[in-house]
């Protein structure tokens, strides 16, 4: 499994198993496998304190990128991706752990 981190040009930040789809030796767009886009929330605290406003908490969740399809590999054009890199091994092990099904509640708090 190649788990990437795919950031498209609307913004939205998709982890999927991605491969690369190829023709005469040149990129012609990517296959996503179970494409999750990544929510990142910054959680509201009631009162200003400095302590709440200088840690940079934030939580991350993982929903189905294209909710209502039953499709599991989704191709995908390179013209509307940005960037693709690896993620971070938090995110990556909360992603294999949801497509897996070894987690019912997936989130994380990073500070």
């Amino acid at each position: 499994m190649s788990v990437k981190l795919a950031v498209l040009k609307t913004g939205e930040q998709i982890i999927s198993d991605a491969k690369e789809l190829v023709s005469d030796d040149k990129v012609c767009g990517y296959l996503f496998e179970n494409p999750h886009i990544v929510e990142i929330r910054r959680p509201l605290f009631l009162e200003d304190s400095e302590e709440n406003t200088s840690s940079g908490n934030i939580e991350i969740s993982l929903a189905p990128w294209i909710v209502l399809s039953s499709d599991t590999q989704i191709p995908v054009s390179p013209d509307v991706i940005t960037t693709i890199v690896n993620p971070i091994d938090t995110l990556k092990k909360m992603y294999e752990e949801k497509v897996n099904g070894t987690s019912d509640q997936v989130s994380f708090v990073e500070e």
